[in-house]
C-alpha cells in the first residue's frame, strides 16, 4: 500500500480528519489568545506564561496519563480529552463575547488545554499503530503530519484574519472544529484495540520512564529534540516580532505562524511518499542543526520576507525530526507499553514548546526579543553537538528499524 492507498483506508481516514480538525481548533485558538493577552497586558512574560500554564499540568499528570492509555481504550481517552479541550475554548469564546475576558481566564483556559492534552497526545500516538500494520508505520506518520501541518498553514492564517472581527468570532470557529473532532470519535471504526486492565502502582506507572530511559535509542531522540527545541523555541515571541520587529498587524502574525507550517508541510508529504530509510541518525541531527541555524537567521531578520523564509527552512528540518524521532520510538515500543512510552514522549514534546515559550518570554523580558530568539539559535546548535557525543548508538542509528541497528 503507498501513500495515496491510504486515502482509501477507511479507519485512517476517519483518524486523520478528526486529527486535522482538532489541530485546526488549535492552531487559530494559539494565535487569537497570543494577540489578545498581549494587547491586554503588552508584557513578553504574559505569553511565556500562556506556555507554562499549558506545561504544568502535562508535569503533573504524565505518569497517570501513560497508565490510563495503556489500561483503558484509546479511542474513549481521545473522546474524553477532545470533549475537554471544545468546552474550554467555548469558554473563551462566550467570555470575549461577553466582553469579561482576563488574563486570569485565559490561563485558566490554558490549564484545562493542558490538562485535555496530557491524556489525548499519548493516546493520540499510540492509536496509529492499531489503525495500520507496521510496515505502514511510517508513511501514515508522515501523512497525519502533513495534515496536522496543512492545518497549521491555514489556521493561523485564517485566524489572524477572523480576529479582525474579534476574538469571540475566533474562539467560535475554533469550538466549532473542535467539536467536529470530538464527534468523529463517537463512531468505532478503528481495530478493536488489545488492553488490559493492571491495577495503579507506582511501579506500572513508571514504567514508560525505565524504558524510555534504557533505551538509548529512544531517549537520545525525544531527548534531542526536547532541549533544541525548548532552548531555540520562538513561538511565545512571534506576537513581538510581528507588531514591534516587522510592524505588522495580526494578518502578518498569521502569516508568521503559518509560514513554519508551509515548510514542514512541504517536508512531511516528500516524507510520506519518499521516507527516510537509511542513515536516519545523520538525518536526524542534521536536521535539528539545520533548525537552529535558521532561528538565528528568524532573529537577525529585520524584513518580513526574510522572516517567512528563516521559519520555512525551520518548520521543514522540524518535520524530518518529528518524523523519524516518532517512527523510531513506536517501532522500538511494544504495543503494551505505547501509551506509557508516548506519554513520557508527550511530556517531552510538551516541555520542548510550552516551557520553551516560557522560557523565550522570560528571556526576551530581560534581554529583549531579537537577543533572546538569536541566543535560543546557538543554543541549539550546541545540544546537537553535545548529543552527537553523549549518543553515539542515535547518531550512527542507519534504519528505522532496530534489526539493522549499528551495535
Amino acid at each position: 500500500m503507498t501513500a495515496p492507498a491510504l486515502l482509501k483506508h477507511k479507519p485512517f481516514m476517519r483518524f486523520w480528519v478528526g486529527q486535522m480538525a482538532a489541530s485546526f481548533a488549535l492552531q487559530m485558538l494559539l494565535v487569537g489568545m497570543g494577540w489578545q493577552i498581549y494587547n491586554l497586558t503588552d508584557s513578553a512574560l504574559s505569553l511565556g506564561l500562556v506556555g507554562l500554564a499549558r506545561y504544568l499540568p502535562q508535569l503533573v499528570l504524565v505518569l497517570y496519563a501513560g497508565h490510563v492509555v495503556d489500561n483503558h481504550s484509546r479511542q474513549t481517552v481521545m473522546l474524553i480529552s477532545r470533549t475537554l479541550l471544545t468546552l474550554t475554548i467555548a469558554v473563551l469564546a462566550a467570555t470575549s463575547m461577553l466582553d469579561i475576558i482576563t488574563p486570569e481566564i485565559i490561563y485558566g483556559c490554558c490549564i484545562a488545554m493542558g490538562v485535555a492534552s496530557a491524556f489525548e497526545m499519548p493516546a493520540t500516538q499510540a492509536m496509529v499503530p492499531n489503525i495500520v500494520t507496521t510496515d505502514l508505520l511510517a508513511k501514515a506518520m508522515a501523512w497525519t503530519a502533513s495534515g496536522r501541518e496543512a492545518t497549521t498553514i491555514i489556521g493561523p492564517a485564517l485566524g489572524g484574519i477572523i480576529y479582525i472581527w474579534g476574538a469571540d468570532a475566533l474562539y467560535t470557529s475554533s469550538t466549532l472544529c473542535s467539536l467536529l473532532s470530538t464527534l468523529i470519535l463517537l463512531k468505532p471504526s478503528y481495530r478493536r484495540e488489545q488492553f488490559s486492565k493492571r491495577p495503579m502502582t507506582l511501579d506500572s506507572m513508571l514504567g514508560g520512564l525505565r524504558f524510555t530511559w534504557r533505551n538509548p535509542v529512544i531517549f537520545g531522540s525525544i531527548s534531542l529534540d526536547m532541549f533544541a527545541v525548548l532552548i531555540g523555541s520562538v513561538t511565545a515571541l512571534l506576537p513581538i516580532v510581528a507588531r514591534d520587529v516587522l510592524e505588522t498587524g495580526p494578518w502578518g502574525l498569521g502569516l508568521l505562524r503559518s509560514s513554519t507550517a508551509v515548510g514542514a508541510l512541504l517536508m512531511s508529504l516528500y516524507l510520506a511518499w519518499r521516507p527516510v530509510d537509511s542513515r536516519v541518525g545523520v538525518k536526524l541531527f542534521v536536521s535539528v542543526a539545520i533548525f537552529g541555524a535558521a532561528t538565528v537567521l528568524f532573529g537577525l531578520s529585520q524584513t518580513l520576507w526574510l522572516s517567512i523564509l528563516a521559519l520555512l527552512i525551520m518548520g521543514a528540518a522540524d518535520m524530518v525530526s518529528v518524523v523519524i524521532r516518532s517512527t523510531v520510538v513506536q517501532l522500538e515500543t511494544p504495543d503494551e507499553m505505547r501509551g506509557r512510552v508516548s506519554s513520557v514522549n508527550g511530556f517531552f514534546i510538551g516541555t520542548s514548546n510550552q516551557l520553551g515559550e516560557f522560557r523565550s518570554g522570560v528571556l526576551a523580558a530581560w534581554t529583549g526579543a531579537v537577543p533572546a530568539i538569536v541566543i535560543g539559535g546557538v543554543g541549539t546548535l550546541a545540544i546537537v553537538a553535545l548529543w552527537s557525543y553523549w549518543y553515539p548508538t542515535l547518531l550512527k542509528r542507519n534504519r528505522l528499524e532496530s534489526e539493522p541497528e549499528c551495535a
